[in-house]
């Protein structure tokens, strides 16, 4: 017996609309097209040491020369290596090392969205992949020259011990972590007005630069800092890099390190990396029409 015919049903339909106003950050999706981040940065590796000299080589040689510079004209020219406790050589490259790291992340990052305009209008992926897999770079670079820093500490008998030794092993890659988060909110804030307003890409390097000298956890000691200023205060206060910068040469010195500064600090940088992340998702979706 033939049963009747059931009725057609209509085939599901899937509306797809585009994000509209602020948007949050989709660790779903980023997490999804994690191996896409891993070979993006990978690649940045290769093209970075690809038909060079000295390779990776270069990311000793750069700080080695800023610390040089430095030594000479704010060591002994300006008189900052007088009556020190710490070699004013180490203590310049314990500064200079983190703030390098951030200086080259950060600039990678920004870049990243306008140096990838032929895959953006192509195909479709998170745009954040982008300038996270060009931090990677810069981190490599850290590694090798963090290899330096031991040289130089070995050198002028200032190693710490075992508990100094086992405080850095601890704090070192969580103050990383934070100055990856800092350079990583900045990058991205970067990247997206790069492709909004092409003239950001000179203002980058100069506000880099300017930041430097306005970091004086970098080349001046504690002591010579006038902290009873209240505009100096402010400026060191609002500027979450001259406490992490610190805490990273104390904790390679073994020594203690000031939590209240690092906290204060550390909040700074997580608005800085949110507000950063909100806007870049606020005008990614006209990325592909304007780059």
């Amino acid at each position: 017996m033939q049963s009747p015919a059931e009725p057609e049903t209509a085939p599901p339909e899937t509306l797809i609309r585009p994000p509209i106003g602020w948007q949050p950050i989709n660790w779903a999706e980023l997490w999804r097209f994690r191996e896409l981040i891993l070979i993006l940065a990978w690649r940045d590796i290769k093209v970075r040491y690809k038909q060079t000299v000295l390779g990776a080589a270069w990311a000793v040689l750069q700080p080695a020369m800023m610390m040089v510079v430095f030594s000479i004209f704010f060591g002994r020219l300006a008189g900052l290596d007088e009556n020190q406790k710490v070699p004013y050589q180490v203590f310049v490259y314990a500064g200079l090392l983190p703030w390098l790291f951030v200086s080259s992340a950060l600039t990678n990052a920004a870049n990243s969205v306008v140096g990838a305009e032929r895959v953006i209008t192509k195909i479709y992926f998170p745009r954040l992949a982008l300038p996270i897999s060009a931090v990677a770079t810069a981190l490599i670079d850290f590694c090798f020259a963090f290899g330096l820093l031991v040289v130089l500490m070995i050198g002028h008998g200032l190693w710490p011990g075992l508990g100094g030794l086992l405080r850095a092993v601890f704090l070192i890659p969580l103050l990383l972590a934070a100055l990856t988060l800092a350079a990583l909110g900045l990058g991205i804030l970067f990247a997206g007005l790069h492709v909004a307003y092409r003239d950001f890409r000179y203002v980058t390097p100069f506000l880099v630069q300017v930041w430097m000298f306005l970091t004086p956890a970098i080349y001046l000691p504690a002591d010579r800092i006038d902290s009873h200023d209240p505009g100096i205060r402010l400026l060191l206060l609002l500027n979450p890099l001259n406490a992490l910068i610190t805490a990273f040469r104390e904790t390679c010195l073994g020594n203690l390190i000031d939590w209240g500064s690092v906290g204060v600090a550390l909040a700074l940088v997580v608005v800085v990396f949110l507000a950063g992340c909100m806007y870049f998702r606020r005008v990614e979706d006209w990325f592909a029409d304007i780059i």
